[in-house]
């Protein structure tokens, strides 16, 4: 099995595009639900989500305020899976409810490196 991670990537500054306290109530269980089924197939590692805070460092010692307020879309959040190969990394993320939002994306990467059960 090869690690993977789920960027999950929302407009999470724009006020009309957040959801009403009963739609996020509704959507986190939704979400929940999902991560759970991953679990329950022992894929789930972790992750959470993120603040809508945060700097961006670049070269030659530029700090910016973020994150990235020049554009709506901010990475929210993150999960990490086992999965076989990007096919079924994928399909498992095809079933994310945040992917019923326009303009929401998951952006999946594996994770290179000497941690990686191979």
């Amino acid at each position: 099995m090869d690690e993977f991670v789920l960027l999950f990537r929302m407009d999470i500054i724009t006020r009309e595009a957040q959801p009403s306290p009963e739609q996020l109530e509704d959507y986190m269980k939704q979400y929940h639900d999902w991560v759970g089924g991953i679990a329950a197939q022992n894929k789930f590692i972790g992750g959470t989500g993120l603040s809508t805070e945060g700097r961006v460092l670049k070269y030659n010692d530029v700090i910016t305020d973020g994150p990235y307020a020049e554009i709506k879309e901010s990475v929210a959040g993150y999960i990490m899976i086992k999965a076989k190969d990007f096919d079924e990394a994928v399909s498992l993320s095809k079933a994310c409810p945040m992917l019923n939002g326009e303009g929401n994306s998951i952006e999946i990467r594996k994770i290179t490196g000497s941690h990686s059960n191979a």
